[in-house]
């Protein structure tokens, strides 16, 4: 027991003389006294072969040798702080450097650019689950059991169905959300849903297995394709400028009836021809048509009274052609080199 007081003072002693001038002699104290195989280590290890009844007494001694050597550490580190500080080159005096400050996604800026538009015309904005049952996705709208967009190559099922429950997927399009708004409003209606789908197709340029949409539906009495038509004349008109041309196209959807695709004139080429618009100077932009009079059957609302129309498009499509992006996958890369470019947009 005295040989290891003796050892303990004779330590301290050494403790109290330490000078370190310089990181490494800073680091070597700390290894030395307090590293893992350090002398306070070694002493403290000795507490097993003290008598019982000394214990008490000898331990208040060893926490006493460690707070020693850990003040020392704090005084040598706090010493070689204050002289890294006098030895600096930099002048504190001067400003700091400026803080890169964020921006919008580019997808962010063009949907909350769509949405305004629709909004000055009286649409509401509606949401819903990305993940959504089949009624909402396919059979409210008119998509029949053997229709080919319930296959496993374009939907990402979740669930399948069941004797007593229905099959459960992430939703293909955000038709779903108007479903949902038929299901608990009634006419007249005017909303456009914004949102995240997701389809099993392959990425590339112009396609992904994600992407956003903006849809819309309105639905009153006498609405007529006409004013589908002027709605979208005025859309595209405040988002790509007055020079833009349009033109319809005669398709085919499931909710819709009649239905039409509408092309605008190649934004990147200028109607040239590239490789997005596929050299023919136009780009399809979003399909529409008129609400199929069994969607409206489906809500209970009179197909005989009321009328309506509904269309949707991509958000990536629709950013690709006012910024010229040309390949859809810059969107999802997370690059800043690309993604800075937004910052004054």
């Amino acid at each position: 027991m005295e040989q290891l007081l003796a050892q303990i003072e004779s330590i301290q002693k050494e403790i109290a003389a330490t000078v370190a001038k310089t990181t490494a002699e800073v680091e070597a104290y700390r290894i030395k006294y307090l590293g893992t195989k350090g002398l306070v280590k070694q002493i403290m290890g000795e507490m097993k072969n003290v008598p019982v009844e000394q214990k008490k007494e000898f331990g208040q001694i060893l926490n006493a040798f460690k707070i020693v050597a850990e003040e020392k550490l704090e005084v040598l580190l706090a010493a070689l702080g204050e002289q890294d500080e006098n030895n600096a080159t930099i002048d504190t005096t001067l400003p700091g450097d400026p803080i890169s400050v964020g921006t919008r996604h580019p997808l962010n800026l063009v949907r909350n650019q769509m949405v305004s538009i629709f909004k000055r015309l009286g649409f509401a904005v509606a949401e819903g689950p990305e993940v959504e049952d089949d009624w909402h996705n396919f059979g409210a709208m008119n998509l029949p059991a053997d229709h080919p967009a319930r296959d496993m190559q374009d939907t990402f099922y979740v669930q399948e169905a069941t004797e007593n429950n229905s099959a459960w997927l992430l939703r293909t399009h955000t038709s779903s959300v108007q479903a949902r708004v038929m299901e608990t409003q009634k006419p007249p209606i005017r909303v456009i849903c914004p949102g995240r789908v997701y389809r099993n197709e392959t990425i590339s340029a112009r396609a992904h297995c994600f992407f956003h949409q903006v849809e819309g539906l309105y639905i009153d009495e006498n609405v007529s394709f006409a004013d589908l038509k002027q709605t979208l004349y005025f859309f595209v008109q405040e988002m790509f400028g007055k020079e833009v041309k349009v033109r319809f196209r005669p398709s085919y959807f499931p909710f819709t009836e009649p239905s039409a695709e509408m092309d605008i004139s190649c934004q990147i080429c200028a109607g040239k021809g590239c490789n997005i618009c596929k050299h023919t100077g136009w780009v399809e932009i979003l399909g529409s048509g008129m609400v199929h009079p069994n969607v409206l059957k489906n809500f209970g609302i009179d197909p005989e009274k009321y009328t309506g129309f509904a269309f949707g498009m991509g958000v990536e499509r629709i950013t690709q052609l006012k910024y010229q992006v040309n390949d859809l996958r810059l969107y999802s890369q997370n690059d800043l080199r690309f993604l800075q470019q937004f910052k004054s947009v």
